[in-house]
């Protein structure tokens, strides 16, 4: 491995360290009753409100409907995603430091499959979330449902639902990013490397 991709392996690392102290996701809340919104961070070891009484605002709201309260000690994601984390970190950082091009594409295929289950596992407890309803809820909308999305806007009732990646997200996406720089600097060095040998025989 070049320099560079050793040093964007490393700094993509590095970059990893930000989800332990920002927010990974955010989903906001907007309504005419609710001017100033109320919103969920979701965070690598915790779901929490954008204020203090978000949390139990948007519990009361989703009881209404029938869903089901949101706890986070019901995730049991939040437990071992911060280990996750940790072991993506210090297996950036042990493949900027053997520089061996192998360790560097298994490295980019097992932070890739992360960050899909990752993103599927959000999906998955949105839909269940949003489908699962009690039928004795006090209102009822036939065909109904309440999931947000994954990423972007959507109307639910006279809710206006946004979900995004936060500063947490960002960084992991931007280490995402970094990982697959260092592999295309890589291939393109890998598939020079004949032309190089010609061109110095040719000397």
């Amino acid at each position: 491995m070049s320099k560079l991709s050793r040093g964007l392996v490393g700094l993509a690392a590095l970059l990893l360290a930000l989800v332990y102290v920002t927010p990974l996701w955010r989903i906001d809340l907007t309504a005419p009753q609710y001017p100033e919104g109320v919103g969920l961070r979701i965070w690598v070891n915790d779901i929490r409100g954008m204020r203090p009484a978000d949390l139990q605002s948007i519990n009361g709201l989703n009881h209404y409907v029938g869903m089901a309260a949101i706890e986070p000690a019901q995730f049991p994601e939040l437990r071992y995603m911060p280990w996750v984390v940790a072991a993506l970190i210090g297996a950036g950082l042990a493949v900027a430091a053997a520089g061996r091009r192998v360790l560097l594409y298994a490295y980019g295929a097992v932070f890739a499959a992360c960050a899909a289950l990752g993103l599927h596992d959000y999906w998955k407890w949105g839909y269940t979330y949003g489908h699962t309803l009690d039928p004795q809820a006090a209102i009822k909308i036939p065909g109904a449902s309440y999931d947000p999305p994954l990423i972007g806007v959507k109307q639910i009732l006279n809710f206006t639902a946004s979900s995004w990646p936060d500063a947490g997200g960002i960084a992991a996406f931007a280490a995402g990013g970094l990982i697959l720089a260092a592999i295309v600097v890589e291939l393109r060095r890998r598939a020079g490397a004949p032309a190089r040998a010609e061109a110095l025989q040719a000397a």
